[in-house]
């Protein structure tokens, strides 16, 4: 590797999910831009589940995408199952989820790297960060090189001093077959940062060809499945079905009989686990009446036998791995590829970062992805994405990019990593969300193209076709309260779709409010322009699904901008940073000292925090309003 006399505007440690988005984010906004990892034939490898999205994560991919990132475009490339989850219920928690040929989306991935102009890729173990007068100025590699740059943001993964358990062994290392990083969170450390333990898992692979699917139930995707990207017009690679199969009462009984063994229960593992995704363990003893779990085997790939066992994380010694696997309908015969584990890693509490994922103490330093604390694909790579922008806006002297809670679930996640006290793998939730119905998987274009383009993330003509999109929605809602067709007409309409009549005219808006009324109801069988016109294609076929949400919802969507509104004034009641909360004597000692440590951006942020009172917000905006 020749790096002497480069110097760098952005330096990325890290190629997973998060370092891909910073590394590209900061080189498409024309940052010089150094992207370090471990091992470059690993870069945006998926360690555990192969899929992308999901609930509320499917959310967070299609903001990315809107705000110009790279991860939705390279799932429509390479995945191999579309579902679009939640569907029996409101349009709010639609989630989109893609099982993906992890291969595939790797090499996707690196190849959106390598084409990137402005960014160099290096493979090398960054032990440490240079800083003077509490600036970031360089990195610190294995080697004895230091490499200058302007900004660094630190995406580790489950690499920092990684630990791995299987049953009573254990052996360092980052992820299954490779190298722990040694050194950065004692650097870190020595910088003053506080660092934490935490644990995640992942199930044993399966060999399909040892299998019998036969006798499990056939998981099919979406017949006409819909693109995370904006920018990809429609599927075209090959389509595959999961399976979903059950744990028994045998298999509960072996699991039992192995926790002797189990790192979990005997102390071996210190971090704290995820209570939302639990190890197959876990759910047997926390849920002794339950005689089953259910479990899916997704592929991993188009081109590979292997099977990922959904449901089936654990840690369990090998000989009671297999010997549980093999209890399941399906898996009698089955060999395991590769084997279950827990892995321990240290992460720095994100109440040590600002919104902006910039670290209080250092400038131009930035954390993003499980370095927070928090878990998914999907979470890291919105991290890296406003990490790298916002490191870029810095360097440029521009004003930084927060997404506020109202626009973004990206806004949610950042929000809540500052404000709340992290001590177990953070998961994004729709119901984290207070405005999850303006905040809705279909309109993310709406919320953040605009952002996108500003930054030179997305491109003019895609733009161009979102500026359409949005004049046609505004223009077909108008043109709809004004189309009152003949009341005869409505009502063999309704009739024919067995809905109730009309005694009096009305608008087909008005009639859209109605259950069951839609648009597609009224296509071909009214002879008007404005039909004609929301016709075929991929466009118009965005425009009347937004259009009949805006319409139907308008009443709640109207309650929702009044909250907003309200919510908006606290966030611009903006505190300084050199506020002293502990001047305050009226204040409480926990609000305090949160408040001194955690310093919030705003008034609304304040009051986020655990054990800030409504009564501490009270005097803190006395005291404010004095100042």
């Amino acid at each position: 590797m020749i790096l002497a006399n480069k110097k760098y505007d952005v330096a990325v440690v890290g190629g997973g999910h998060a370092g891909c988005e910073a590394a590209l984010a900061s080189a498409r906004m024309g940052m010089k831009t150094v992207l370090f990892t471990m091992d470059i034939s690993t870069v945006a490898k998926m360690p555990c589940n192969p899929a992308i999205g999901g609930l509320a994560k499917g959310h967070l991919v299609r903001e990315i995408d809107a705000l110009g990132g790279e991860m939705g475009k390279a799932i429509d490339d390479t995945g191999i199952q579309f579902r679009m989850l939640n569907r029996s219920k409101g349009p709010a928690v639609w989630s989109p989820r893609a099982q993906a040929d992890k291969l595939q989306y790797a090499l996707r991935m690196l190849k959106a790297l390598e084409g990137q102009n402005n960014l160099d890729i290096k493979q090398s173990m960054v032990v440490g960060i240079n800083t003077k007068e509490k600036r970031v100025t360089g990195v610190k590699l294995f080697t004895g090189a230091e490499i200058d740059c302007r900004a660094v943001v630190l995406t580790t993964g489950t690499f920092l001093n990684g630990l791995i358990h299987i049953g009573l062994f254990q052996y360092a290392a980052g992820r299954d077959g490779e190298f722990p990083a040694i050194g950065l969170t004692e650097d870190l450390v020595s910088h003053g940062f506080a660092t934490g333990r935490l644990k995640t898992g992942t199930p044993p692979r399966i060999d399909g060809s040892t299998v019998d699917l036969n006798v499990m139930e056939i998981q099919n995707g979406d017949e006409d499945p819909r693109p995370f990207s904006y920018q990809t017009e429609k599927i075209r690679q090959e389509q595959v079905p999961c399976y979903l199969t059950k744990t028994t009462e045998e298999t509960h009984r072996i699991i039992r009989s192995g926790l002797d063994r189990s790192p979990l229960y005997t102390g071996k593992i210190i971090g704290v686990g995820p209570r939302y995704c639990p190890s197959v363990e876990v759910k047997i003893v926390r849920f002794p009446d339950k005689t089953s779990h259910q479990l899916y085997l997704e592929p991993e790939g188009l081109y590979t036998n292997e099977y990922y066992l959904n449901g089936f994380a654990t840690s369990l010694s090998e000989d009671v791995q297999l010997k549980a696997v093999r209890s399941v309908a399906g898996l009698e015969n089955a060999e395991l590829t590769r084997l279950g584990y827990a892995i321990e890693y240290d992460y720095f509490y994100p109440s040590q970062l600002n919104t902006t994922m910039e670290t209080k103490d250092i400038d131009l330093l930035y954390f993003a992805g499980q370095i927070n604390g928090t878990s998914g694909y999907e979470e890291a790579a919105a991290q890296g994405m406003i990490a790298g922008i916002n490191a870029s806006l810095k360097i440029e002297g521009k004003d930084p990019f927060v997404l506020k809670r109202s626009e973004a679930y990206i806004g949610v996640l950042t929000d809540d990593l500052v404000t709340k006290e992290i001590r177990e793998p953070y998961r994004m939730f729709t119901s984290l969300a207070e405005h999850r119905l303006s905040l809705r998987q279909d309109n993310a274009d709406m919320r953040l193209m605009d952002y996108g383009r500003e930054f030179g993330l997305i491109d003019k003509d895609t733009h161009a076709y979102f500026v359409e999109k949005r004049g046609l929605i505004t223009q077909y809602i108008e043109e709809l309260k004004r189309l009152r067709p003949e009341i005869s007409e409505l009502n063999r309409i309704l009739n024919r779709a067995e809905l109730a009549g009309l005694s009096e005219k009305e608008s087909i808006y008005r009639l859209l409010k109605r259950p069951g009324v839609t648009i597609d109801l009224f296509m071909d069988r009214i002879d008007h322009p404005l039909f004609s016109g929301m016709g075929g294609g991929t466009l118009m076929a965005s425009v009347r699904n937004q259009v009949e949400i805006d319409i139907k919802y308008e009443g709640y969507l109207n309650k929702q901008r009044q909250q907003i509104e309200k919510m908006r004034r606290m966030e611009d009641y903006l505190i300084p940073e050199e506020f002293n909360y502990e001047a305050i004597s009226s204040l409480s000692a926990e609000s305090s000292e949160k408040l001194q440590r955690i310093r919030p951006r705003s008034v609304a942020q304040a009051s986020r925090i655990a054990g800030v009172s409504p009564s501490d917000i009270a005097v803190l905006l006395v005291h404010l309003k004095k100042r």
